[in-house]
């Protein structure tokens, strides 16, 4: 009996793209339901002195990207960076802003991005205490000439019964059903840092990304995670101040 079936011959990226748009459907998950609920406990723990701060959290990795289970429970980790509504890091030598998205408090303190020996790793120095406009909701900015007015390390205290620290993650393990979680804390950078000026423009094999992409990556700016170089993590100071580039 002749066989009448037809056979599809798919390359590789045709295999991978029909695995994803016939399994990767949206849905809700026990994983995506604990990143919402972890984003809530950062709100509720994560409190500054100052009672008026909020914290903008945002889910990234996998749990962000893929709309499946992972096979591979280390990368079912849930990934959550958030930033304070008070502090604004902007590149060496820019003008201070004088209009913020609606997330931010009407009085923020910018610190400029300053360079170290290491690519990727700055240091964040204070450079303007920027104050909203009731009226008009305009910021104006003071000018601080403090020379030492480094952002330092603050380890954000978390009741919970395990916890430990990867790089700038802080790792939290709740246990149960759900994987653990690694809350990141940043400072928002608004503006694409001279420090990745040539990444927009390299060279790309198979025009990915895509141009649409890259003007999206590169207007959503990037962040600045507190950890310091391997080679400053025994340093009584730099430790504690130097920081690292994400673009997470």
């Amino acid at each position: 009996m002749a066989d009448d079936r037809i056979v599809v011959i798919m390359d590789d990226s045709e295999i991978v793209t029909d695995f994803f748009l016939t399994t990767c459907l949206q849905q809700p998950s026990v994983h995506k339901v604990w990143a919402a609920v972890a984003c809530s406990h950062i709100d509720a723990v994560h409190k500054c002195v100052d009672g008026d701060t909020k914290n903008i959290p945002i889910i990234i990795g996998s749990t962000a990207e893929l709309y499946i289970r992972p096979m591979l429970s280390c990368i079912g980790d849930t990934d959550i960076m958030f930033h304070y509504s008070t502090l604004l890091a902007i590149p060496a030598n820019c003008p201070p802003p004088i209009s913020l998205p609606a997330e931010f408090h009407g009085q923020v303190k910018v610190f400029e991005i300053i360079d170290s020996k290491f690519p990727g790793y700055v240091f964040l120095k204070l450079r303007y205490l920027l104050t909203e406009c009731t009226d008009t909701g305009k910021y104006h900015a003071q000018h601080v000439r403090i020379s030492h007015a480094y952002l330092s390390h603050t380890i954000c205290n978390s009741p919970t019964s395990s916890r430990e620290f990867h790089g700038p993650a802080h790792t939290v393990k709740p246990g149960g059903i759900v994987s653990s979680t690694d809350n990141v804390f940043c400072v928002r950078c608004l503006l694409w840092p001279p420090q990745a000026t040539d990444w927009p423009t390299r060279h790309r094999y198979y025009g990915w990304p895509d141009s649409a992409t890259l003007d999206r990556v590169v207007s959503n700016g990037c962040d600045v995670v507190r950890v310091a170089h391997r080679r400053y993590r025994k340093h009584e100071v730099a430790e504690k101040k130097q920081s690292r580039l994400s673009f997470s």
